[in-house]
């Protein structure tokens, strides 16, 4: 009887997540950015060296572009990672933790969730090295620095799921992450993980907003829930310890 429980529950479980994903229209926010993360890794990995710096000169949202009213950057940097043994493990595990965030809370949350922590992370990160070099405390070198990839917003959406952790673990969940994005600050002491840091702590303040305003309901953890944060883990740790 117990087997027959498990089974039946097992099975309705699959039912409504196939169910959800063909209300979600197929995931956009998921299949579109993972592949065209795919056609821009691929093609710059083709590329010679002198159009691959282009590329990431381009793209990148340093300082020097930014200051010269380049903001289109703040979205073409998240469509390079510029490193394609990262790419190999990162985009993945940030196929795994967008599709399983779009199921469960829909498109335009998880594309403002991503959008929140890598363009909110960027912005704050080029306040601070702006003033870091008008007071001289970072190189001048800096402005031109290289800064693409999708580790800002996949930081934010590790974050966020927070919402789906069960209560007594949320702290836990959160104390992990900050303390080892802080960690990642300490010890690299540069502008990019300064920028985990702070994506992520925009992630946990999107996660902790969502559960004041009800969005999750609680329930027992299902196997969905289990993959994303598993998903989620592996995502956070390729970012901290490349």
């Amino acid at each position: 009887m117990v087997g027959t429980l498990t089974a039946e529950r097992a099975q309705a479980e699959v039912s409504s997540a196939i169910g959800v994903l063909r209300r979600r229209h197929w995931l956009p926010v998921t299949v579109g950015y993972i592949l065209a993360l795919v056609v821009v890794t691929v093609l710059w990995a083709r590329a010679q060296p002198p159009v691959q710096g282009r590329i990431i000169a381009e793209t990148s949202t340093n300082l020097d572009n930014l200051l010269h009213g380049r903001l289109s950057t703040l979205l073409s940097s998240a469509f390079v990672v510029g490193d394609t043994s990262l790419a190999m493990t990162a985009v993945p595990l940030m196929a795994c933790v967008l599709a399983l965030l779009e199921l469960r809370f829909g498109s335009l949350r998880t594309a403002w969730t991503f959008l929140a922590g890598h363009v909110g992370a960027t912005l704050l990160v080029a306040v601070g090295l702006w003033v870091g070099m008008a007071r001289h405390w970072v190189p001048e070198t800096t402005r031109i620095a290289e800064d693409v990839g999708v580790s800002y917003g996949g930081m934010a959406l590790v974050g966020s799921l927070i919402v789906i952790v069960p209560k007594r673990q949320r702290i836990p969940w959160a104390a992990v992450w900050a303390a080892m994005a802080a960690q990642d600050v300490w010890t690299d002491r540069d502008f990019t993980s300064c920028g985990h840091f702070l994506a992520c702590c925009i992630g946990l303040s999107i996660g902790v907003l969502m559960i004041r305003r009800g969005v999750r309901s609680e329930h027992r953890m299902n196997w969905a829930d289990m993959l994303a944060l598993l998903a989620a883990a592996g995502l956070a740790i390729s970012f901290l310890m490349d």
